[in-house]
């Protein structure tokens, strides 16, 4: 794809993360789920770390490599005319260094944003990286986009809720979220937080777009909405809905012999026309 081309969609990208409506991204993991997410009339497509990373036989959590990652990144956003941001992880290196060429890499491959992490892909737990490292890596990032000479959208995850609300994890990700956007990220992305006390001072706090994971147990779309939330990740839940639904299907099979599970579902031809 050209420089053009990304430009152009980098920049609908922003103007979506920008607007007064909230932008929700249903994200998807290979190019089947990004047909469908794009027929449904959403205006971008995220993908899921957690899904491709499941579709390929690993766990979540950086296992699975960056040229992994990235063929499906690639496949995905040939596949479809709109913007696509990309679920980068932990930027498949702890050094500013490996996180500048992961962008340049996620350019590549056609994607115009990319999440990237705060916490350690290498250690157990996975704890906050060092908040001078954290802001270098931001740093970094913004420089490797701004060389390649497209606006690559930035959404700069902090997880300092990963282990709770407690601790200070509130005015820790104030304080991140409020440097990554000095350094140029695009949008501040906060997992972890299901209460709407914690979401709108969050939202108060820090001075530019907020990105929340959405979850059956927080408040929903519409609530988020009020909040002035900008951006909402379903994240790994439609990975998770799918693996359910072929769960109790097999289940329904061995114990009842019976394809109820099937009445509903997209047909053949019509899933063919999807692709074609």
């Amino acid at each position: 794809m050209n420089k053009a081309a990304l430009t152009e969609k980098a920049e609908r990208l922003k103007a979506l993360i920008d607007a007064d409506e909230m932008l929700v991204l249903p994200n998807v993991w290979d190019v089947a789920g990004a047909r469908i997410v794009a027929e449904a009339g959403y205006p971008i497509i995220a993908t899921s770390s957690a899904g491709v990373a499941w579709s390929l036989g690993h766990p979540d959590g950086e296992i699975i490599s960056r040229d992994d990652m990235l063929f499906m990144v690639r496949r995905i956003a040939a596949a479809v005319d709109l913007p696509v941001t990309a679920d980068m992880e932990a930027g498949y290196g702890e050094v500013p260094e490996a996180v500048a060429e992961t962008v340049t890499a996620t350019l590549d491959a056609g994607a115009v944003g990319a999440n990237i992490e705060d916490s350690s892909s290498q250690v157990a737990g996975h704890p906050l990286l060092n908040y001078d490292l954290s802001v270098a890596r931001i740093r970094a990032a913004k420089k490797a986009a701004d060389d390649y000479g497209v606006p690559f959208v930035i959404n700069a995850r902090t997880d300092s809720f990963r282990g709770g609300p407690g601790d200070g994890a509130l005015e820790e990700a104030v304080k991140r979220g409020n440097a990554y956007l000095e350094e140029g990220a695009g949008c501040v992305f906060i997992p972890f937080v299901r209460d709407r006390d914690t979401m709108e001072k969050l939202v108060n706090a820090i001075d530019g777009p907020v990105n929340f994971l959405a979850n059956p147990a927080a408040p929903d779309l519409a609530e988020m909405q009020e909040m002035g939330v900008a951006r909402v990740s379903i994240g790994g839940l439609f990975s998770l809905l799918i693996y359910t639904q072929l769960r109790d299907a097999c289940e329904e099979m061995r114990t009842l012999g019976t394809l109820n599970w099937g009445k509903d579902n997209i047909i053949h031809p019509e899933m063919n026309k999807l692709m074609g």
